[in-house]
C-alpha cells in the first residue's frame, strides 16, 4: 500500500530522531517518524513494582538479544567482547540509559591536529555550543557551571543532583589525590521543571524512570513535535530505503503493527536508527544505483564502529553508602582525558561514579565473587555487601578503526524476515593499554577512599550502550559517508543525524554531543529549505 507522500520522513524516534522532528516542526512542512518499537508507558516501568530488579534481567533489560521482545532486532555480536545494548521504542536508548550528559571536549573534533591519528570533524565545539545550550534546556539538565574541563559558558540550567555518601567519599578520594573532579551534568530534573516532577532518588534509572525526572525524549521533545503537527507512527519497521532512476531517495518500505508491507513516499529521508541500526538498514537498501548499499561509493557505510569501551573498579567498605537510592551518576574525572605521551597511549578516558546495587544484583554479584556462600552465614554476608560497594568505571576512548564494523548476518534475520546486523570487534592495541591505566588509576582512587576490598573488571561485556562512527562525517566523499551538515555525499535528500555520523568517539557518553549535533544538521537543513528537495 502507497500512502499520501510527506516532505521530510524520519527513521526512528530516538534522541536524534526526536530532536530534529521538533526542530523541523517550526518549518510547517509535512513531518513523519516511523518507529519500529511503541511508546513507553511510565505506569508499566519497572519501578513501579517490587520486581524491578527482575525486569532488567528480562522485558527492561540492556541487550536486545535478551529482552526478544516484537519490536527488538537480534544482532549476532559472537565475534566482539562488547555485546550491543539498546531500546527499541520512542526514546530509544534515552528510556533506559543512566542520562549522564558530559559534552565532548574542544580537543575531540581535531584529534588528527593534535595527536595525528583517526580524523578531524568538519566542524568543532564552537560551533556546537549553541545547540549543546539549547539541547540542555529541552532536555532538562542539572549540573553545576565552573567545570574547568569545559570552555567557560557552559552553564545547566538547573543545581546539579545530590552527591551522595558514595559521591563525597569518591569526592575526598580524589581530592587526596590531587585529581580533577566536578559533578555530573544529568539529564535529571534536581527541581520541577516545565510540567516534569522533580527526582525522588528511586534509584533505578536505568530501568526507565517511573517519576518522569529523568529526561528521555518521548517526555522532553516528542510532545513539543507531537503538538507542532509531526506525526510520529509507531510499530512500523522499516525494511530498505527506495530510490529512483536518479539515484534520488523516494521514501521507506516498512512493515506496520498488522505485519502487512507499506510504501511510503517522501522528499527528504532522514536517518536516525542508531550506529547499528542505521547500517544495517542501509546495507539492505540494495539498487542498481546502489548494489552495496544505500549512499556507500565510499564502503565505508558500517565500518569504523566505535563502542568506547568501559572499565570497572568497585569498592566494598566498613560503613552504609547509598545502596542503589539516587540518582546513578553522582561525579566524575577527567583528570585522564587528554593525551599524555607518558601514559603509553594515545587520547584518554572520563571516571563516572556510580551509586550502590539493589538487593537482588547485590546477592548475584556477591556470589559472582565468591564473597557470599550458601548455606551457613549467607545473610551475614549478604548484609557485609548490601548498601556498602560503589563504583567507579572508565569509559574509554575508542579511536576508529575500519575492520571494527557492521555488515549484514548472512543467516540472523529479525521477524519480519529483514537481515540483522552482524558485529566484528576487537580492542586495539591502544584501547587495551588506557583500560590498564584506567584500572591501575581507579585502583588509587578506591584505595585513597579507604575500600576493604576492590574488584575490577575489564572490558565490561554488556556495555555497548555506544554505538558510533559506522556512517562518520567528513568533506572528503571518499574518506566519508556524510558531508558537514549530515547530508549523504552520494544521495542529496538523505541525511543521516545519530551517532553514526561520529568521527571520533572522544572519552565521554554521547547523547548531549549527538542531540546537538541533530539540532544542528536540522538548523543548516532549515537554512537551505530552497535546495532543500533538489
Amino acid at each position: 500500500m502507497t500512502r499520501e507522500p510527506v516532505d521530510v520522513l524520519i527513521i526512528g524516534a530516538g534522541a536524534s530522531g526526536a530532536a530534529v522532528a521538533w526542530s523541523l516542526a517550526e518549518t510547517r512542512m509535512r513531518i513523519l517518524c516511523l518507529e519500529q518499537g511503541g511508546m513507553p508507558d511510565q505506569r508499566t516501568f519497572p519501578t513501579t513494582g517490587r520486581d524491578w530488579e527482575a525486569r532488567r534481567m528480562g522485558d527492561f533489560a540492556l541487550s536486545p538479544n535478551q529482552r526478544r521482545l516484537p519490536e527488538d532486532y537480534p544482532v549476532n555480536d559472537d565475534a566482539s567482547p562488547i555485546k550491543v545494548t539498546n531500546f527499541n521504542g520512542v526514546g530509544g536508548g534515552t528510556v533506559l540509559y543512566a542520562a549522564h550528559f558530559p559534552r565532548l571536549h574542544p580537543s575531540d573534533f581535531c584529534v588528527r591536529t593534535l595527536d595525528g591519528v583517526a580524523d578531524d570533524w568538519p566542524l568543532d565545539y564552537e560551533m556546537l555550543a549553541p545547540f549543546f545550550a539549547e539541547n540542555d534546556r529541552m532536555m532538562g539538565v542539572s549540573g553545576l557551571a565552573g567545570d574547568p574541563a569545559y570552555p567557560a559558558g557552559k552553564a545547566p540550567p538547573m543545581p546539579p543532583a545530590p552527591m551522595g555518601r558514595s559521591g563525597r567519599k569518591l569526592a575526598e578520594a580524589f581530592n587526596k589525590l590531587g585529581w580533577h573532579w566536578w559533578p555530573c551534568d544529568l539529564a535529571i530534573a534536581t527541581e520541577d521543571y516545565e510540567g516534569r516532577a522533580r527526582c525522588i532518588n528511586l534509584g533505578a534509572c536505568i530501568s526507565g524512570c517511573a517519576q518522569g525526572a529523568k529526561g528521555s525524549v518521548d517526555i522532553t521533545y516528542w510532545p513539543q513535535a507531537l503538538r507542532s503537527g509531526v506525526e510520529l507512527r509507531t510499530h512500523c519497521r522499516v525494511r530498505e530505503i527506495t530510490v529512483n532512476d536518479d539515484g534520488m531517495a523516494t521514501g521507506a518500505i516498512y512493515y506496520d503493527e498488522n505485519g502487512a508491507e507499506q510504501f511510503q513516499p517522501a522528499h527528504v529521508v532522514v536517518m536516525a536508527s542508531n550506529g547499528i541500526g542505521t547500517p544495517r538498514l542501509l546495507l539492505n537498501s540494495t539498487s542498481r544505483h546502489f548494489p552495496n548499499g544505500l549512499a556507500n561509493s565510499s564502503g565505508l557505510i558500517g565500518r569504523n564502529l566505535m563502542f568506547h569501551p568501559y572499565a570497572s573498579i568497585q569498592g566494598v567498605f566498613d560503613e552504609p553508602l547509598d545502596g542503589h537510592n539516587g540518582p546513578h551518576k553522582s561525579i566524575l574525572s577527567q583528570q585522564f582525558y587528554e593525551t599524555d605521551p607518558e601514559r603509553g597511549f594515545l587520547r584518554g578516558y572520563t571516571f563516572e561514579t556510580s551509586r550502590g546495587m539493589g538487593p537482588v544484583a547485590t546477592a548475584l554479584t556477591g556470589m559472582d565473587w565468591g564473597h557470599i556462600p550458601w548455606g551457613t552465614g549467607h545473610h551475614a554476608a549478604f548484609r557485609r555487601l548490601q548498601d556498602r560497594v560503589t563504583s567507579l568505571f572508565a569509559i574509554c576512548e575508542d579511536l576508529p578503526e575500519e575492520h571494527n564494523r557492521v555488515t549484514l548476518d548472512p543467516t540472523l534475520t529479525d521477524s519480519n524476515g529483514i537481515p540483522a546486523a552482524r558485529i566484528d570487534y576487537t580492542l586495539s592495541e591502544n584501547s587495551k593499554q588506557m583500560l590498564a591505566h584506567a584500572i591501575a588509576r581507579g585502583t588509587d582512587v578506591m584505595e585513597a577512599a579507604g575500600a576493604k576490598q576492590i574488584i575490577t573488571a575489564s572490558p565490561i561485556t554488556l556495555a555497548g550502550w555506544h554505538l558510533l562512527g559506522t556512517a562518520r562525517m567528513g568533506t572528503d566523499p571518499a574518506r566519508s559517508v556524510v558531508n558537514e551538515w549530515g547530508r549523504t555525499h552520494d544521495v542529496r535528500n538523505l541525511f543521516i543525524v545519530d551517532g553514526s555520523i561520529f568521527v571520533t568517539s572522544g572519552g565521554a557518553n554521547p547523547t548531549s554531543t549527538l542531540q546537538a549535533l541533530a539540532l544542528y544538521i536540522a538548523d543548516q537543513m532549515k537554512q537551505r529549505l530552497a535546495n532543500l528537495f533538489d
